[in-house]
């Protein structure tokens, strides 16, 4: 099996393949399906084996002091191999995780194989495909708990327990002081018990993201801000508990936990963070220091972990499990929500990749989870077929600055009004040949955008080497076939949506890329491209944690003559447009979705779909055909950090947030990016750039678009696979 292993010397991480282990007595053995990564705890480790041994020896001087003793006791040469022995060694990562039990060990009659357990422990609970874990390191999931969230139990309970140890009662008033992934969950809880939350961070996302879980203010500390909020809610008291979830080596965690106490008040230590108490300050007002230890008692005690010798209730009410218990209780109840704490899920097979965005801060952070490999499918999740997205020839198509030569095939009325328009003004682009089924509709495109030559004959224009580039404009059920055609033609292509009506389809493309290596490919997936739209994103400005996007499709009636009615033959109409939507929304979130469910009203006339994508981001399209014609036809809204992006139609859009921003009271027109779209195929043709949508991206839109139905056939979700 994998596991996630880290030389503390050297600082290298890999992802190891070791045994796996066996199920020992008083234990079970778990298939991981999700496991959670400390920001806070594993990074400190993972930043600190990078370091010099000198920076080691200042990062962690109680080690200093025991190799110290060991000299003393054992002598130098001894002390220096034992040490660099320990040090040249994988250690292991990881200590909060969800997964199922796979097999169970003697001793053990509270869980069953199949079962869902939380899991906790830096021995038993770690970035490994399977761990044994024992019995007072588990807890069984409720029902309808996400395993995703269900991961977070461990750090659930560690915040727990600082919660615990403030004794808070209802009324309260309590400060947190760094709005971390421990803080955001003190918040949380401290909520859920009645208390009124004020919270301190630089960070204004972290900020946003607590007040949105229930904090009353949140804030700089340096801002005074928060010393108007305290001094309001506690008449100029102070507040009665301050929870210090912050790290680092500054002493202003407990300066100001002093400043902002009132009198007699406790401060309840559960991060790692400088503690030089200033003893005036503390003394003066009598405060009540207190440490959590981690998940609560048993920790660290081997025959409480080890053994399952549990703690008599009447004796500790709350030990290491009931506290993992009582998390993820509260998650079952929908009285604790991590959801919003969910910045990036990363397949477990990017696990060192990840660690290395994460210390190098290219990947900004609350909580980052590893996704494992789920075997077997469960009958709640099925997958749809993967297709394996080729990896084509290395030699990319040579740029053409002197300009392209265009073949169009289809002039229909899309054509003709929203690309051959904008094609026909560029000074880089020969329209040089249309293909119709119809003469006339040939020569009227010929005579309009001034076609060099206008045909019958599709065979005569895919083997004309001088034309660079093929656009496909025709009826659905004829893309993937015209696509495959002119890529082994050696064209670049650019395909109006859909790309393809079936998975057999989309393989059918693919092998044409995989065969020729031509990967010029671009589907035409516009509104990525409206400038409305880019203006609004820029004004909302770069986002921490997952969003949630709501799109409004009101399609409305076709017309009965329609060819969209012809479902036999070129899908549904879902099928035929859907993916301008989920595109749209895989741009805004800067990612492919990972699963897809359905559901509609009788005779499938409205949809609704739900897409989930790996940073815990969701997004719902309600695709509606029974709305008012005279309603805007699509609206978007995005929520996240505190702030929320609302957009109308391609004509008005404004952001609300920290900042706020509106677009003109006058609208310049409903641009959906047709022209910029257009503009920015001809641009990676002539200069040679990548295509502007990568074929990854692509075939993850198709396969999201295709499992809608899916869905709707199964009535489960649908795992969007890639191979």
């Amino acid at each position: 099996m994998k596991q996630v292993v880290q030389n503390y010397k050297s600082g290298e991480l890999a992802l190891l393949d070791v045994e796996v282990p066996a199920c020992k007595p008083g234990g079970v053995l778990v298939r991981t399906a999700y496991s959670l990564i400390s920001t806070g705890t594993e990074m400190m480790k993972v930043s600190e084996a990078s370091l010099s041994l000198v920076g080691k020896a200042k990062a962690r001087p109680d080690q200093v002091a025991k190799v110290m003793q060991s000299v003393a006791t054992n002598g130098l040469s001894a002390t220096y191999r034992k040490a660099m022995n320990k040090l040249d060694s994988y250690t292991p990562l990881g200590y909060s995780l969800c997964g199922v039990v796979e097999e169970v060990g003697p001793g053990i009659d509270d869980v069953a194989v199949g079962d869902l357990v939380a899991c906790a422990g830096n021995e038993h609970a770690l970035h490994a495909e399977l761990n044994w874990v024992p019995k007072n390191l588990y807890s069984k999931v409720p029902d309808g708990v996400d395993p995703r969230h269900a991961a977070f139990g461990t750090v659930g309970a560690i915040a727990m327990q600082g919660v615990r140890q403030g004794e808070p009662q209802i009324g309260d008033i309590a400060l947190v002081i760094g709005l971390g992934l421990i803080g955001q969950l003190v918040v949380q809880l401290l909520v859920a018990s009645g208390v009124r939350v004020v919270g301190v961070d630089p960070d204004p996302a972290r900020c946003a993201i607590a007040e949105q879980l229930g904090a009353l203010n949140c804030g700089d500390p340096g801002s005074g801000v928060i010393d108007t909020a305290v001094a309001e809610l506690s008449s100029g008291h102070g507040v009665d508990q301050v929870y210090l979830a912050a790290g680092g080596s500054t002493n202003e965690p407990v300066e100001l936990a002093a400043k902002l106490s009132r009198d007699r008040g406790r401060v309840i230590d559960i991060g790692k963070c400088s503690l030089n108490l200033p003893w005036n300050a503390y003394y003066e007002k009598e405060l009540d220091v207190r440490f959590s230890r981690s998940y609560g008692p048993g920790r660290y005690d081997p025959e409480y972990e080890l053994e399952g010798r549990d703690y008599p209730i009447g004796q500790v009410r709350w030990t290491e499990r009931r506290n993992l218990e009582c998390v993820v209780d509260l998650m079952g109840r929908g009285r604790l929500d991590v959801e919003p704490l969910i910045s990036y899920v990363s397949d477990f097979s990017d696990a060192v990749e990840t660690y290395r965005k994460l210390n190098e801060g290219e990947l900004k952070a609350v909580a980052v989870l590893f996704e494992y490999d789920k075997r077997p499918a469960g009958p709640a999740e099925q997958a749809v077929t993967a297709v394996s997205v080729p990896k084509p020839s290395a030699v990319r198509a040579a740029p053409k600055p002197g300009g392209v030569r265009i073949g169009f095939i289809g002039a229909g009325n899309y054509a003709s009004s929203m690309l051959l328009p904008h094609l026909a003004e560029m000074e880089k682009v020969d329209l040089a040949e249309v293909v119709t089924t119809s003469a006339l509709s040939g020569a009227n495109a010929k005579r309009k955008f001034g076609f060099g030559r206008a045909t019958t004959d599709l065979d005569t224009m895919l083997e004309d080497s001088s034309i660079d580039a093929v656009f496909i404009v025709t009826r659905h059920s004829s893309h993937a076939e015209l696509t495959r055609r002119a890529l082994l033609a050696g064209k670049a292509v650019f395909v109006e949506k859909p790309l393809a009506l079936s998975e057999k389809e989309l393989e059918i493309v693919l092998g044409a890329i995989e065969e020729s290596g031509n990967d010029r490919l671009q589907v035409g997936f516009n509104r990525r491209f409206a400038p409305l739209l880019n203006e609004s994103v820029l004004h909302f400005g770069p986002r921490i944690g997952p969003a949630s996007v709501r799109y409004l499709v009101n399609a409305g009636q076709l017309d009965a003559n329609s060819w969209y009615n012809q479902a036999d033959s070129e899908g549904s109409r879902f099928a035929g447009e859907g993916g301008h939507f989920i595109d749209t929304v895989s741009w805004l979130l800067g990612a492919d979705p990972v699963s897809v469910y359905a559901t509609a009203t009788p005779g499938h006339q409205d949809l609704q779909i739900l897409l989930r994508y790996p940073d815990g981001s969701t997004a719902s399209i309600a695709y509606t055909t029974s709305g008012a014609a005279s309603f805007p036809k699509e609206t978007i809204d995005i929520t996240t950090d505190g702030k929320v992006l609302k957009f109308d139609d391609f004509a008005r859009a404004s952001v609300f947030g920290r900042k706020k921003w509106a677009s003109s009271r006058i609208p310049k027109g409903r641009d959906k990016g047709q022209a910029a779209e257009v503009e920015a195929f001809v641009n990676a043709l002539t200069t040679g750039v990548a295509m502007p949508v990568s074929v990854d991206s692509l075939v993850a839109t198709t396969l999201a678009t295709l499992a809608v139905n899916r869905s709707l056939e199964t009535g489960a979700p649908v795992r969007i696979g890639l191979g």
